[in-house]
């Protein structure tokens, strides 16, 4: 898809919101993939299954850059910025390129920081899916975390006050958590002052 620029440079939100999203099934199309080789979450978004690496074994191994450490300029630009445009640089002179960044935490999107999905015609979009919940994982993540601790927290309360008898009428055994040996804390995606400390 080519960029049709503006001077000067919008702000990273118009020009996310003047963008034409494109199905992902084409994109995946581009590079071999068929719809039986993605989980889609709606028409932008999607999972490569896994199986894909033995369906394509026997084609050719592309190129890997890996994009690991950037100090950000005073703008932003940074990590996802340059890895990014490096994608776009690719695509432009016609290799075939794809990007795989991770989801960002939500924590920064609504600090000074901001988000993590690039900045000006170098960003991922749809900008406020990518920043808040993308598929869920990070969610589905802190949660199943959370549960743990909390499940753990809830056997070594009920062992202090139960006696082995009475564990044993409700089917459970001591398990002795040492708990200064426990060191799970609970988690949360979002740079809450409030549960510091």
């Amino acid at each position: 898809m080519s960029i049709k620029r503006i001077k000067p440079v919008p702000s990273d939100i118009d020009i996310a919101q003047a963008a034409t999203v494109r199905p992902i099934i084409e994109i995946a199309e581009n590079i071999g993939l068929t719809a039986d080789d993605l989980d889609m979450y709606g028409k932008t978004k999607a999972k490569v299954h896994l199986d894909v690496l033995n369906r394509l074994a026997d084609k050719p191994q592309g190129k890997y850059i890996d994009v690991t450490a950037i100090t950000p300029t005073p703008l932003g630009e940074g990590k996802t910025t340059t890895t990014i445009g490096l994608t776009q640089g690719l695509g432009r002179i016609g290799k075939k390129s794809m990007t795989c960044i991770r989801q960002p935490s939500m924590g920064p999107t609504f600090g000074i920081k901001g988000g993590a999905a690039g900045g000006g015609y170098s960003q991922i979009i749809p900008m406020e899916d990518f920043n808040l919940h993308l598929t869920g994982d990070n969610h589905a993540i802190s949660v199943a975390h959370n549960l743990v601790a909390a499940a753990l927290d809830s056997r070594m309360y009920h062992e202090s006050r139960m006696s082995d008898e009475k564990l044993a009428q409700r089917g459970l055994k001591r398990l002795d958590i040492d708990p200064y040996a426990v060191s799970w804390n609970r988690v949360v995606d979002v740079n809450d002052r409030a549960l510091r400390n």
